[in-house]
């Protein structure tokens, strides 16, 4: 149980940042327009809840 615990604290955590990072990269990415930036930033966001989905409906695991 401990284990499931730290593993979604460890998604709540990384998986934001990470999201923001890659937000932060497309805002300066010249070579994609804007449609494309909006694609990827949205397909960011559902793509960083996926592995907490995983944990907690799938009965994943990290390690």
């Amino acid at each position: 149980m401990l284990k499931l615990v730290f593993e979604i604290l460890i998604s709540a955590i990384l998986h934001p940042i990470a999201v923001v990072l890659m937000w932060l990269n497309l805002a300066g990415r010249a070579d994609l327009n804007g449609t494309q930036k909006i694609i990827w930033a949205v397909v960011g966001v559902f793509w960083g809840i996926g592995p907490i989905l995983y944990i907690l409906v799938g009965d994943g695991a990290l390690w």
